[in-house]
């Protein structure tokens, strides 16, 4: 676990060495605090829910742009065969890059306390769904990082790998959106596979097993695909 900190370390502040880390903060605040404050005052309630709403559909597009250069960049510029050769397993350098770029969300969610903290200032806020709902997004996060560094495995080129995680993302928070056509009997089962359905089920404070299990099922799924993705390159 040493060597996956290590790598956490290293990955983390490159973020914020990179200009696109910036310009993809800029662009999430902009859309969310566009859409949370154009309807704040319509629906005159102190509630977050139109964010929490909002932010599954953010994310499947935000988060495989934070994840596409994880490995691909390394795999293109040939800095992974060095990697290595370093006393580091494949599972350290998955884990450490995929807690580097939940971490990184984590960080970009911070400014969007704002949201909350105006909200409670004009009215009564429940603040029940507000932890759920950021715990949720946390989660969430979480899953579609996984998701993105599975993508990130597959190819060299950076934008491959961020149209496949955004596809893979953008179908998850769909799914349960999408069942019209689909006999009764399998309603169900892909309705459990949608991730809004789990997020939103969070956002409203109620914190079930069966949601916490769904979203911690994609993150080993996703992290034991990209370890399998880039045993197979070497």
């Amino acid at each position: 676990m040493g060597q996956a900190i290590h790598i956490f370390q290293k990955e983390f502040r490159a973020y914020f060495v990179s200009p696109i880390a910036y310009i993809v903060i800029a662009v999430f605040l902009l859309v969310t605090g566009w859409f949370f404050f154009s309807t704040f005052f319509l629906f005159n309630q102190a509630s977050l829910r139109n964010f929490f709403m909002l932010l599954p559909l953010v994310f499947s597009f935000v988060i495989p742009a934070v994840t596409m250069r994880l490995i691909s960049e390394e795999l293109n510029i040939g800095s992974y065969e060095i990697l290595l050769t370093m006393p580091v397993t494949l599972t350290d350098v998955v884990l450490g890059k995929f807690f580097a770029a939940v971490a990184f969300i984590a960080a970009m969610l911070v400014p969007t306390l704002a949201y909350p903290i105006t909200t409670a200032a004009l009215g009564q806020l429940d603040w029940g769904p507000v932890v759920g709902g950021y715990l949720g997004a946390i989660l969430l996060a979480a899953a579609f990082c996984a998701i993105g560094l599975f993508a990130s495995a597959l190819t060299r080129n950076q934008i491959i790998a961020f149209i496949i995680g955004t596809v893979i993302c953008f179908a998850l928070t769909l799914i349960d959106k999408m069942l019209f056509f689909l006999p009764r009997s399998l309603l169900e089962v892909f309705s459990y596979l949608g991730a809004d359905l789990h997020f939103q089920n969070i956002a409203k404070g109620i914190i079930d097993s069966r949601d916490i299990v769904y979203f911690l099922s994609v993150c080993f799924v996703g992290l034991y695909a990209a370890h399998l993705a880039l045993q197979e390159k070497y």
